[in-house]
C-alpha cells in the first residue's frame, strides 16, 4: 500500500468529548494513515476505542495503526508504531504477520532508520522539526537528515513534531511522504476545520 499523505495521530486529552467526531471529521479530509495514541493504563478502554476506530477506518478505506502496543494490535488485526524504548521490531513483525505496517521512530538518527530498515519497518519517522507540544524535550531534526534519509533509507520517511499547514510544505518538498499531526489537525473548533485541515496537508502532496 502507498504510503504517503496525511498521518493522522490521535491524544486522548486533546479529544477528551469528542474524540470520534474528530477522527472521523479527519478521515473525511482523507487521512492515509491513523495511529491510535493512548498512553493510559486502562486497557479495556483502550480495547473499546481502538475497536471502534477500526470500524470508522474500515469504512473510510483508512489504515490503522496502534501506538506501542503489538498486543492490542494483534487482537485488532492492525499494524504498530514502536518507539525506540519499546524493544527491537522483529518480535512485534513475528507477531502481526508480514503484511502489516510497522512504523518505528528514530527521533534525528540516521543509524537509527537504517536499523528500523533492517528489522523490517514499514517506515520511518524523524522529528521533531518544529517546537512540539507531545514532546517538548524531543531532539530537533532538519530538512538537511531528510534529504539523507532519501538517499539512504528506501522506506517512506514520515516526519514529526509541531507540524502545521503554515510550516509542513518545505518538508514534503525536501521527501517526506507521511506528514505526522497532532495538534496541528485536531487542535481546531470545529469537526469542519478538522475536515477542511486534513484536506490542506493532503492538497500538499498533490503537487
Amino acid at each position: 500500500m502507498m504510503l504517503r499523505g496525511l498521518y493522522a495521530i490521535t491524544d486522548s486529552q486533546l479529544l477528551a468529548g469528542r474524540f470520534l467526531s474528530h477522527v472521523e471529521a479527519a478521515l473525511e479530509g482523507g487521512v492515509r494513515l491513523l495511529q491510535y495514541r493512548d498512553k493510559s493504563a486502562d486497557s479495556a478502554r483502550r480495547l473499546q476505542e481502538g475497536e471502534a476506530l477500526k470500524a470508522l477506518c474500515e469504512r473510510y478505506g483508512t489504515t490503522l495503526i496502534i501506538n506501542d502496543d503489538a498486543e492490542l494490535a494483534a487482537r485488532l488485526g492492525v499494524g504498530v508504531h514502536l518507539g525506540q524504548t519499546d524493544g527491537p521490531l522483529t518480535p512485534a513483525r513475528t507477531l502481526l504477520g508480514q503484511q502489516a505496517i510497522i512504523g518505528s521512530t528514530c527521533h534525528a538518527s540516521l543509524e537509527l532508520a537504517r536499523q528500523a530498515a533492517s528489522e523490517g519497518a514499514s517506515y520511518v519517522a524523524f522529528g521533531r522539526f518544529f517546537n512540539s507540544v507531545t514532546k517538548p524535550g524531543a531532539p530537533a531534526a532538519s530538512v538537511e537528515l531528510l534529504e539523507q534519509a532519501r538517499t539512504q533509507v528506501q522506506l517512506p520517511i514520515a516526519v514529526i513534531g509541531g507540524i502545521t499547514l503554515d510550516n509542513a510544505a518545505p518538508l514534503v518538498a525536501h521527501g517526506a511522504d507521511l506528514l505526522a499531526v497532532i495538534h496541528g489537525l485536531f487542535g481546531a473548533d470545529s469537526a469542519q476545520e478538522v475536515t477542511r485541515r486534513a484536506r490542506a496537508f493532503n492538497a500538499l502532496f498533490a503537487s
